[in-house]
């Protein structure tokens, strides 16, 4: 058997409360957190999760984002989708930067799932009471390549595993890292995965970002470039690989000033070292939760005045959207663990590392950070 040779004593298994960045003392920016950190501090989010972990060679599973407990459908909200690289296979994305809206659940799954994935937002929008005569969904699904720890040709997720993703969404704590969509995933040579966090502004919105890291380059933490994983140099990860950012916000904004929003992600995305490569899926997409710019039934009807922030008052929400984005990027490969599975047809094994805790504590000291 072919075993990837690592130093042992450089990884660090994590204990069942998950780590996060501010365990560390990493907290981008000057706004403080929601209560939770996540993005479900935004009013009305939930998130659900199904990881599938079968056998020696499965290892992904699908992360559900739903902007409102009613009917999305019915009641759809503004967003928009800004892409820094596309090389990706992002549903729906057309739809809504045509309208400017969003009318389903956003899932995210490994690359080859997303039909699969799809069909279970098809499915569980047309069985929505009040959605009988519907005959067009959009539906919304998020991909990056699971492939170097799953069996991705094998298409495990299945239409009933993505459906029980939505129905098990809730509002509340998001577990974090080698779970659901981030399964499988694998970021900067180390095991990445989801991770989430949240700003409140000087004016009282919330901004929350939800992250699947998957993507390379040379990482860097708080402004502190760490090294590649035991083993390998820094020639030998990858630069190429995806991540799905999805913004949410209770501020009332038009479906433009989202877009603007989402592209602010990047900005965060840029401070971790992501090389935003050839062979990189890049996306972000934003919406707004606000009751007050939810088109309803009857607003798409008429002519309606949405409530807007003007232009001058966005940039609070613009650094909000990038210190969230950074450090839901830090939570994702520090709440992870170790993951090992096989290569299909072989007897190698495959392993992604977490994050050596101990020696992000020493370089943060080092560069005079304020590591806990």
């Amino acid at each position: 058997m072919r075993l990837l040779l690592l130093s042992l004593a450089l990884i660090t298994a994590h204990p069942a409360a998950a780590i996060r960045a501010r365990d560390f003392g990493i907290a981008p920016g000057p706004m403080p957190t929601g209560p939770l950190n996540a993005i479900t501090d935004v009013p009305g989010m939930a998130v659900g999760q199904v990881t599938l972990d079968r056998g020696d060679t499965i290892r992904t599973g699908v992360t559900a984002i739903l902007p409102h407990a009613g009917n999305i459908f019915a009641e759809k909200v503004p967003g928009g989708i800004f892409v820094a690289n596309g090389f990706g296979k992002l549903m729906g994305l057309s739809q809504v930067r045509e309208l400017g809206e969003i009318e389903t659940p956003i899932l995210l799954t490994n690359t080859l799932n997303v039909p699969e994935a799809a069909a279970a937002i098809i499915e569980h929008t047309l069985s929505q009471p009040g959605n009988e005569g519907v005959r067009s969904v959009n539906a919304v699904v998020g991909e990056t390549n699971d492939g170097g720890l799953n069996d991705i040709r094998a298409r495990a997720l299945s239409i009933a595993d993505a459906r029980r993703a939505i129905a098990e969404a809730r509002p509340g704590p998001v577990q974090e890292g080698a779970v659901g969509a981030g399964r499988g995933t694998i970021a900067f040579g180390y095991k990445g995965g989801i991770g989430t966090s949240s700003r409140r502004t000087p004016e009282g919105f919330t901004v929350g970002v939800l992250v699947q890291s998957n993507y390379g380059g040379r990482l860097i933490l708080a402004g502190v470039p760490i090294p590649p994983p035991p083993g390998k140099t820094a020639a030998r990860v990858s630069a190429d690989g995806s991540i799905m950012i999805v913004v949410a916000t209770d501020a009332p904004l038009s479906d433009r000033n989202l877009t603007r929003l989402a592209a602010r992600a990047m900005a965060g995305l840029a401070r971790t070292g992501s090389a935003f490569s050839n062979g990189s899926g890049d996306y972000a997409i934003a919406f707004s939760t606000a009751n007050s710019v939810r088109r309803t039934a009857a607003r798409r009807a008429a002519s309606t005045a949405y409530p807007e922030l003007g232009n001058e008052a966005t940039t609070p929400l613009f650094i909000a959207a990038a210190d969230a984005t950074e450090e839901a990027i830090a939570n994702s490969l520090l709440a992870a663990e170790i993951v090992t599975s096989r290569e299909p047809g072989t007897d190698e094994t495959r392993r992604a590392v977490a994050l050596d805790q101990a020696l992000i504590r020493r370089l943060l000291a080092t560069a005079g950070q304020p590591a806990r």
